[in-house]
């Protein structure tokens, strides 16, 4: 350790000015508390979009093809996308809605048509499906979320009441018997209130298709952030004819929404940070007040001008450094703690999600860490620059 830095050692540790010593407690715990806030809170935001993403890409498909009034003859449509790089899954789908009946009530659901052999190649439904393999879905079985299953009463084996649309003129509708084949929660309030999955072949009679037309084909990739590459891929294989719609494209305002609004709560809350440096700003004034005569005793003995900068500098990047330290380890065990022990619930019909989620991300972590030693940096500036600029003979004249 040069003598630079033992000064401001000494002049940070010093107990004889207790007063001095309380300042600079205070500035740490504001930068620490700061540090443990904006950790905290962006890793939750963090969470809330990598939980959020998650499952939505495993309870839809990564890429959409569509057309208007559907694909006809998409089997050989399946073939040709299946041989496009970074394709690794492909799904028919059919897509509707139809009114659930139950005890006099009725309510809205949508339904997804499936064909059990491939829909496990895109989605994630034999993760969701408790006890069961979408493959087993028979013919006249449904499949329904938990909360629909928990609102209603429902168990498998139970029979459900859907009423679908009549092909035509206006009508009072199809009726269709099904039996419950199992029950799935995906995480998501909406899919698991308001979705049921079929067979195809029971969807293409509910929505009057023909047997060689569906609504669309479903696709997975090896990379979903790839998704945009293989969709301009798609349209030079294909042409303009069709619809292709990633998972981006489906929620590119959401997570956009999401994105803004942590780097909000990431401006908002350097605030703390930025208020915890006009501690430190106090303290260097008040420790170059009081030490005056130490500093013209350092500069009548030739010590130069940037060593006193350096000095003072140094100090308040100490009381920055070990409030960050703190703060660090503080917002990394409260995260690990939320993570571990999931206490936080939320209410699923608001927040999609039931527990409240914690993602930490070593970029966000550095960015933190990093925002908080510059703002200690940039507040030992003036003092220390006015420490560097006292003259040894006004420093000493009424010493």
């Amino acid at each position: 350790m040069n003598y630079e830095g033992f000064i401001s050692y000494r002049y940070l540790t010093a107990q004889k000015d207790r007063f001095l010593s309380v300042i600079s407690f205070v500035a740490m715990a504001g930068v620490a508390i700061g540090v443990m806030a904006l950790i905290v809170v962006i890793s939750v935001m963090a969470g809330f979009g990598q939980d959020l993403h998650d499952k939505i890409i495993g309870t839809t498909a990564h890429i959409l093809i569509e057309k208007e009034r559907g694909l006809k003859d998409y089997q050989d449509l399946q073939a040709q996308v299946r041989r496009v790089k970074g394709v690794i899954g492909v799904t028919p789908y059919i897509h509707g809605n139809v009114f659930l009946e139950t005890d006099g009530q009725a309510m809205s659901l949508a339904v997804r048509g499936v064909q059990p052999q491939t829909e496990a190649q895109v989605t994630k439904v034999n993760e969701y499906w408790h006890g069961g393999k979408i493959e087993s879905l028979p013919v006249d079985g449904v499949v329904i979320g938990s909360q629909l299953a928990d609102f209603f009463g429902y168990s498998v084996g139970d029979e459900l009441d859907l009423i679908a649309p009549a092909s035509g003129i206006a009508g009072e509708g199809w009726r269709y018997k099904l039996k419950v084949s199992g029950i799935f929660t995906s995480g998501m309030y909406d899919f698991d209130m308001n979705l049921v999955l079929v067979h195809l072949t029971k969807a293409q009679e509910m929505f009057h298709y023909p047997a060689n037309q569906v609504s669309g084909l479903g696709l997975r990739l090896d990379d979903v952030y790839a998704a945009p590459q293989v969709k301009d891929a798609l349209y030079e294989l294909l042409g303009y004819k069709y619809a292709v719609r990633t998972w981006i494209d489906t929620n590119r305002h959401f997570f956009e929404a999401l994105k803004l609004e942590k780097f909000a709560m990431f401006v908002i809350l350097t605030l703390i940070v930025l208020v915890a440096s006009f501690n430190i700003v106090s303290t260097l004034i008040m420790t170059v007040t009081t030490k005056v005569k130490d500093i013209g005793i350092l500069r009548s003995i030739g010590v130069p001008k940037n060593s006193i900068r350096r000095i003072f500098t140094l100090e308040g990047l100490a009381i920055g450094v070990i409030g960050t330290f703190w703060g660090l380890l503080g917002g990394l065990g409260i995260c690990w703690v939320l993570k571990e022990f999931k206490f936080i619930k939320l209410p699923q019909d608001i927040y999609l999600i039931d527990r409240l989620p914690v993602h930490t991300s070593l970029n966000d972590v550095l960015l933190i860490v990093g925002s908080a030693i510059l703002i200690s940096f940039l507040a030992t500036i003036y003092p220390a620059a006015k420490a560097a600029n006292l003259e040894p003979v006004e420093a000493l004249r009424y010493q």
